[in-house]
């Protein structure tokens, strides 16, 4: 007993505190960063706040799958920062609107157009020019070293030559007449190896910059509605490189002061590589320092880095050193061209990046993500540019590079017929269904997309979507036969007490692997064994007859709906499980129609009660076509269960799936039989 002394009198007081603490070690954040190609704990720069970055897209084609790997990635990791971890994130991303791609695939568009519109009806023209065309192609194609990009090369020129046949073919047959479909089909198909010719003919007449805008701001906004559809958070900032040029001049200018780049006579400016790297205090290609003086992919990795346009020998032998890489491009005809010190000219691709993320998140950064195509040459380049500008040897902390994405095991490739779009894969799936399968892999390895691994994210959702709605029939159940709200919490008997412990320890694992730079694919795992001990539970408690405790089974589909939430799975909106509806709260619909339902159910099952007591066959049959037929147009299932009924609110699609799969086994069935 603790006492003391008080004006004479002894008097106890509170004893001395002695907390009880855990044998395990807590779990911290660990990130994979690309910097030191290993797990490094997570420590913000300021408290509790993160600088995040990321290069967004180049505006000149639609986004496709591989674009998606790293967007929605990255999103994930994004919204687990910062709803799980709680860390105050500054998202920022950047748009890429001045760029060679652009350049060429604008000028290329424009004219194409003009050519069409002036030579439509003429077929001997057309082939006259496609002839011209084709030889200038086949020298591409002989010079292309990478095998996917040349035997997409060569099925364009089968496919112009096999659009010119048909074309004299039906000449031939209708004695010098042709239709508009057969030189649309032709022109079409030799779309790409003619816009080439116009381009190397007619490119340096292109001069309006409006012509390369209207291409960036459509593509743009295709690129934001795909993101919108995959539901993938807005940035708080967006840069654009049309709008940053005064920007990065400046920040041009301050390189060539640090001695880190210099003028050559046509007016560019090129980073000095060797003059980096000689520095005691920088290190030029951290990310892949094998690529530096890679002399085997040096013209690939050349390529990448200064874009088809800037690859004249004129240009290139000005440079001091093979690995030297532009900042300022002198603008030639046919190139738009903003104003600087060194004449008119346009930014580098890697410069944009540098000046927009500084100018925006100042000189620090904790985290900066791409796809991991980029690490070299433009994410290497980009670290020593800003170490370069600000003369310091460490500028970002942790480099996030989401993995890569294949098709069913081969690259993504046009040339191998497998190039899927955003939007075909969204005609095919859900956007809830493609983060499911991102989520079953972890965000730095390489993803799968096929047929295959489809199928595994749609059995999970429905796993899950099955747990969740037959959670809330027993909850509502319990609503409605309870008098009060005391009356609703049931004690935990030693089979609920049990599956608790269970249950938080693997709520444990769950978070432990989150810390293990964000492991969603054994969470899902974890979140697998939830829902598997769920349903194990109600199958105990049907099979004893007896209700199953309500509050117990809250609790997992809670929890699993609020990890599935932090992945934005599941709209915030929703309380437990995934909307019947993906445009419409499901908590809401369901408050207003299931008092309805369940007055339908409750009465559909005394009339088949009565039914089957009076062997009424033809009442029986209407109460199996209400469930089977007409409640599923209406994104309603019933399931018929022990003396009861449960109520489902399901998305119609879904239903209808499931009528149309019912329908063809009971047909093969039927065939087998015979």
């Amino acid at each position: 007993m603790t006492t003391e002394l008080e004006n004479g009198h002894i008097k106890r007081v509170v004893p001395e505190w002695k907390p009880m603490t855990g044998s395990d070690k807590k779990p911290e954040l660990y990130l994979y960063n690309s910097l030191t190609r290993h797990k490094e704990l997570f420590k913000p720069i300021t408290g509790h706040q993160v600088k995040f970055y990321i290069c967004g897209p180049t505006v000149y084609d639609s986004t496709h799958m591989g674009h998606a790997r790293a967007f929605l990635s990255l999103d994930i990791v994004r919204r687990v920062l910062t709803n799980y971890f709680n860390y105050d994130v500054l998202f920022v991303m950047n748009i890429t609107d001045i760029d060679d791609k652009i350049i060429k695939r604008a000028r290329q568009n424009y004219l194409f157009d003009h050519y069409v519109a002036k030579t439509r009806k003429n077929f001997n023209q057309i082939a006259k020019d496609l002839s011209s065309a084709l030889i200038l192609f086949k020298e591409k194609y002989e010079a292309e070293k990478e095998l996917d990009k040349k035997q997409m090369l060569d099925k364009m020129i089968v496919k112009a030559n096999e659009a010119v046949k048909s074309v004299e073919k039906e000449l031939q047959a209708k004695k010098g007449a042709t239709s508009d479909d057969h030189i649309g089909l032709l022109l079409n198909s030799a779309r790409d190896i003619l816009s080439e010719w116009l381009d190397a003919n007619l490119g340096k007449t292109v001069s309006d910059h409006a012509i390369f805008d209207k291409l960036a701001k459509k593509f743009e906004n295709e690129f934001h509605q795909d993101m919108s559809s995959l539901y993938v958070l807005p940035p708080h900032v967006l840069t654009r490189v049309s709008e940053y040029v005064p920007e990065i001049v400046a920040y041009v200018e301050r390189i060539i002061k640090n001695g880190y780049a210099y003028k050559t006579s046509d007016g560019s400016v090129y980073f000095d590589t060797v003059s980096f790297e000689s520095n005691p205090k920088h290190f030029y290609a951290k990310l892949v320092p094998e690529a530096y003086g890679d002399t085997e992919n040096a013209h690939k990795h050349l390529k990448e880095s200064e874009g088809e346009l800037s690859m004249g020998t004129d240009r290139l032998q000005e440079k001091k050193n093979p690995s030297d890489f532009a900042l300022w491009k002198s603008s030639k005809e046919g190139e738009p061209f903003w104003d600087s010190p060194w004449g008119k000219g346009r930014p580098g691709w890697h410069i944009e990046c540098s000046a927009m993320n500084s100018a925006v998140l100042g000189e620090k950064l904790d985290i900066h993500g791409g796809g991991c195509d980029l690490k070299f040459p433009h994410h290497d380049n980009e670290i020593a540019q800003c170490e370069a500008y600000f003369d310091n040897e460490n500028w970002v902390n942790y480099f996030l590079h989401a993995g890569t994405l294949k098709i069913a095991g081969l690259k993504m490739s046009k040339s191998l017929k497998n190039f899927i779009t955003i939007r075909q894969a969204l005609e095919t799936y859900t956007a809830r269904q493609l983060r499911i399968l991102f989520l079953m892999h972890t965000w730095s390895e390489i993803l799968d997309y096929s047929d295959q691994t489809m199928e595994k994210a749609l059995q999970f959702e429905k796993f899950c979507n099955e747990f969740f709605l037959t959670v809330k029939n027993y909850l509502r159940r319990a609503q409605s036969q309870c008098s009060d709200e005391a009356s609703s919490y049931q004690k935990f008997e030693d089979e609920e007490l049990q599956r608790l412990e269970k249950f938080l320890s693997i709520k444990q694992e769950i978070h432990a692997a989150l810390c293990d730079s964000i492991d969603t694919r054994t969470v899902i795992e974890k979140l697998r064994e939830i829902v598997k001990m769920g349903n194990e539970y109600i199958r105990d408690k049907e099979k004893q007859n007896v209700i199953p405790n309500c509050n117990f089974l809250r609790n997992l589909a809670e929890y699993v709906t609020s990890i599935l939430k932090v992945f934005g799975t599941i709209p915030e909106s929703s309380q437990i499980g995934f909307p019947a509806e993906a445009s419409e709260s499901v908590d809401n619909k369901e408050e207003l129609v299931m008092p309805y339902l369940n007055a339908l159910a409750e009465f559909r099952e005394a009339i088949r009660n009565l039914a089957i007591d009076a062997k009424n066959n033809n009442i029986l049959a209407e109460c199996d076509r209400l469930r089977d037929e007409i409640l599923p147009e209406l994104g309603v299932r019933l399931e018929d269960r022990n003396n009861q009924t449960c109520v489902k609110l399901v998305d119609r699609e879904t239903l209808r799936r499931e009528q149309e799969q019912k329908k063809a086994f009971e047909a093969a069935k039927q065939a087998v039989s015979y």
